[in-house]
């Protein structure tokens, strides 16, 4: 593993951050770590990089204890803060020989991370002449300059533009290959665009832990229909592997079936045997968000 966190509690003064939080993170696995703004996720976050220390618990990153190992620790760990913190006044170059200085890494590294986070146009400028797309490159270029493999980023495409979005998440896709990626983030989007598995925490507590995969395969299907008339919930309760009717307003009906199979074509038949016209007929799938929203709310 990776990561293992175990009954890991943190106490502010009165008040719980985390509590007797629980998880593991597998090698090679890029997991979303999701939850509303003050769920505990940059606590976690600083724990695990050893910037805070946790009132209970104990916590393990590449084998390392995060309380007895705190240099092994931060030796194999890439961290990119929320608050990515850069010195704009240098170079690029300039900054990362400054780090690569510190961490006691060839030179050579420089250049390899510049070009892995595709770096290289902005390379000649300084750090305050760039976006903050090409600002948050800089910062995933110093996180992985010593070649860490456990990479641990806190909101990282926080205030990026669409096109900076895309450019982010792929260049983690492509890192999430051969090391282990753990973010937190708030964007639903993000999570399902870059990751295998989400965490979801809630007030200090984990209320979900799933592959995005096992999410999406053992979501319900939900068929929006509209009729030129009402009908009764009862007749369309009728219908094969229905397990939920609602009629949210008019003649608009929300069908749940616990299938895979694409059940339009059965509301049709429906429809057509009981002599109504179908004014719509989609299909809405339940989806992480729907499920953020019901964890969190």
């Amino acid at each position: 593993m990776s990561i293992e966190v175990k009954n890991i509690t943190k106490v502010y003064n009165d008040q719980k951050a985390l509590n007797n939080v629980s998880f593991k993170v597998k090698d090679a696995e890029i997991v979303g770590f999701l939850g509303p703004n003050g769920a505990g996720k940059s606590t976690m976050m600083k724990i695990l990089t050893t910037y805070i220390e946790a009132s209970e618990g104990s916590a393990v990153v590449n084998e390392f204890d995060v309380n007895s190992d705190k240099k092994k620790v931060q030796s194999s760990v890439g961290y990119l803060p929320e608050h990515n913190p850069l010195y704009t006044d240098l170079y690029v170059k300039e900054y990362l020989n400054f780090n690569a200085n510190a961490y006691g890494v060839p030179k050579s590294k420089i250049n390899e991370v510049i070009e892995l986070t595709g770096l290289k146009p902005e390379a000649h400028k300084k750090i305050s002449q760039l976006s903050k797309g090409y600002r948050q490159r800089v910062g995933l270029a110093n996180a992985l300059l010593h070649n860490p493999e456990v990479l641990i980023l806190d909101e990282p495409t926080t205030g990026l533009d669409p096109n900076q979005l895309v450019d982010i998440r792929n260049l983690i896709r492509s890192i999430g290959k051969e090391k282990t990626v753990f973010l937190s983030t708030h964007i639903m989007q993000e999570v399902e665009a870059m990751c295998d598995r989400v965490i979801i925490i809630n007030k200090g507590e984990i209320v979900a832990d799933k592959y995005l995969k096992d999410l999406r395969e053992g979501q319900d299907q939900i068929v929006i229909a509209e009729f030129d008339y009402r009908i009764e919930d009862a007749f369309l309760l009728k219908l094969p592997k229905v397990t939920n009717v609602k009629n949210p307003h008019g003649f608009v009906y929300e069908i749940t079936f616990n299938t895979k199979e694409d059940m339009r074509s059965h509301v049709f038949d429906f429809a057509h045997d009981n002599d109504l016209k179908i004014l719509q007929l989609n299909q809405k799938n339940t989806s992480l968000e729907s499920m953020f929203r019901e964890l969190t709310s």
